[in-house]
């Protein structure tokens, strides 16, 4: 009893002690979990649109980064961001910068092609491909800098990711859609399809004339096609400045020639007018069955194939026990105009999709 009494004791003694002081300067909990200021900052600056940046790969990673000298005129621009700073407001930027990159919300990065591509004149200005750079300092020449915290994500994008199972529920529960609902969806998907392949052919035809006559390679809707585009980026209508050597009139010819063949391959090899009438009919009817059908044909359908199935059984097995019972009357004239009846159904049905094909043809 003794020893548990003293044990008790020791214990009350020990949390006494570790109890804060409320004379001394250390500062409390709250305070300590507050976040960090260049944390802060950092955030600050990469939700800010003045600061330009691209997507890239880094090591099997998709990062966001920057430029050194795009960072540097940035806080020039913008002195006020650095008040987040408080105490360390008045630091130079490539001090800044060195601090962020000794907390890890930062990395120097490198481009990948360290070579001038054939036919280019420069290397590319923002490269698709980094790997990390040896020295971990700032520079503001030809460096690159990618963030590697987590960016928050704004309200929509969450309320996009709830949205998302919903759509795809809704995308499952498609056939049992009122027809109208059907007939919406299928024409909207369908222009939408045939907007974007006309978009693109007519991008294509462009920069084709243009490379055959001029000798320019002009893409309008320059991002339309890249991965690593922001939505902004990805519908920027006029094209790039051509950085690239002007093609030789020798290339330029070949690709003509090439041109020609395929037209002239398409023109030849063209479905007819049957063939293409046939293919309409096709798809229609199948788009036809996809849009009318519904759960309760479906089930009218079983149910009706069902009770078919029963009457065929219950009339087969009274025609077995009618042979059995008074095989005299098993005359085999009966088998006769059955099989009669089935040729004459046979040979109508041919008429009528001889018929029909006569009259595609004509």
């Amino acid at each position: 009893m003794k020893k548990a009494s003293g044990g008790a004791a020791e214990k009350k003694r020990v949390r006494r002690s570790t109890a804060p002081d409320p004379n001394s300067d250390a500062p409390p909990r709250k305070q300590a979990a507050q976040k960090d200021v260049f944390q802060v900052f950092a955030e600050k600056v990469r939700d800010n649109k003045d600061l330009v940046s691209r997507w890239a790969v880094l090591q099997e990673t998709r990062v966001e980064y920057f430029r050194g000298k795009d960072f540097v005129n940035f806080l020039k621009n913008h002195p006020e961001v650095k008040d987040v700073l408080e105490s360390d407001r008045n630091l130079e930027t490539e001090e800044i910068a060195n601090i962020l990159l000794g907390k890890s919300l930062l990395v120097r990065c490198d481009r990948v092609v360290k070579t001038v591509r054939p036919g280019k004149k420069k290397l590319s200005t923002w490269p698709a491909h980094l790997e990390i750079f040896p020295e971990q300092l700032f520079s503001e020449n030809d460096a690159f800098f990618a963030w590697t915290f987590v960016k928050r994500h704004p309200l929509w994008q969450t309320l996009l990711s709830f949205f998302w199972p919903v759509l795809t529920l809704a995308i499952c529960l498609f056939p049992v859609y009122p027809h109208r609902c059907k007939l919406l969806i299928l024409y909207s998907c369908a222009g939408i399809l045939f907007l974007i392949l006309s978009l693109l052919l007519v991008r294509g035809t462009i920069f084709g004339i243009l490379y055959i006559l001029l000798g320019k390679r002009v893409w309008f809707f320059p991002n339309i096609l890249a991965e690593e585009a922001t939505l902004s980026e990805l519908f920027r209508f006029w094209p790039k400045k051509d950085e690239e050597e002007r093609p030789t009139w020798t290339k330029r010819l070949f690709y003509t020639l090439v041109a020609m063949l395929v037209i002239i391959l398409l023109r030849h090899h063209a479905p007819d007018e049957a063939a293409r009438a046939r293919y309409q009919k096709r798809v229609s009817n199948i788009i036809d069955d996809v849009l009318e059908w519904s759960p309760t044909l479906a089930l009218s359908g079983m149910m009706d194939k069902q009770q078919n199935v029963t009457n065929a059984t219950g009339s087969a097995d009274g025609a077995s026990h009618a042979s059995k019972t008074d095989p005299e009357h098993a005359s085999p004239a009966d088998g006769k105009t059955f099989t009669e009846q089935y040729n004459i159904e046979e040979v109508s049905d041919n008429v009528e999709d001889a018929g029909e094909e006569d009259k595609q043809g004509d």
